[in-house]
């Protein structure tokens, strides 16, 4: 997607596209798995730590859709704590980035001068360590917690905002639109609110889905190799590294997280409007 549009016409302004066929795929299919996350746990008695070990990697059965793993859980029961789990990190990773980045974006495209640059200065320094590295790094503190993996995430987030809207910020306030209303006395508040803001949330909203995307594929690499949440912790990432060993035994049960996983990420792709999609 081009940071800077070709048309005179504010996006503000544009005419309301229509939702295609892919897209109400998508939001159905994000709905449906925020509705399993929200309320699958308050909808069932299982506890999701409780071990019968006379289940040992039980087949699925009515009483149990999902069988029992290694330790004897209920599947089911940690598949959706684990779902509501990763999902809602990943979301508030997302939206903790976000909004710092959004401002500081349009505080430095305003202010311009040494606040620019400082904010610029710190974006490239963040932007020069690996996302990955800098959640490690964090986790080094508090092993299996939960803080470092939604900090590290949100620091490693933040410098796309803030870089895509400070390019568009600098486009948007030399723009006849904003001229104007400098020239008839409007404030800061209503340039941002009534120009910026609204030509800057179709980008926003794209780079929020990759960034959820790929905060939930960052969460479960990390839960994967060890160094995210700890067992018992039910997590995509956590249990899909608990029962790996188990695959040719009962694939349906390493399956289930990798399903959720696939699913989510394929609903944020259909979702996309046609023109990135292409």
């Amino acid at each position: 997607m081009s940071i800077l549009s070709s048309s005179p016409v504010p996006e503000a302004q544009a005419l309301p596209r229509r939702r295609t066929g892919a897209q109400h795929a998508g939001a159905i299919l994000l709905g449906a798995i925020a509705v399993m996350a929200l309320l699958g746990p308050l909808m069932i008695s299982s506890d999701p730590a409780r071990q019968h070990l006379d289940h040992f990697l039980q087949a699925p059965s009515l009483a149990e859709p999902l069988g029992y793993d290694p330790l004897g859980r209920s599947m089911l029961a940690r598949l959706l704590y684990g779902s509501r789990l990763s999902l809602s990190l990943a979301l508030l990773s997302v939206l903790s980035a976000a909004i710092p980045g959004t401002l500081a974006g349009i505080l430095a495209a305003w202010c311009g001068g040494w606040g620019e640059r400082l904010l610029a200065a710190l974006a490239d320094a963040v932007l020069a360590l690996p996302g990955l590295l800098l959640v490690l790094l964090l986790a080094a503190f508090a092993p299996g917690g939960f803080w470092p993996l939604y900090v590290g995430l949100a620091l490693a987030l933040w410098v796309e905002y803030f870089r895509v809207v400070r390019a568009a910020c600098h486009i948007l306030l030399a723009s006849p639109q904003v001229e104007a209303s400098r020239l008839l006395g409007f404030g800061a508040f209503y340039i941002v609110r009534r120009h910026l803001l609204p030509a800057l949330l179709p980008r926003l909203l794209t780079l929020m889905r990759f960034g959820l995307a790929g905060a939930v594929l960052a969460m479960s690499a990390l839960g994967f190799v060890g160094v995210g949440l700890q067992p018992p912790t039910p997590e995509l990432g956590v249990m899909m590294i608990e029962l790996l060993p188990y695959y040719r035994e009962a694939p349906w049960l390493v399956g289930a997280p990798v399903l959720v996983l696939l699913l989510t990420l394929l609903g944020l792709q259909l979702l996309a409007p046609a023109q990135e999609a292409a």
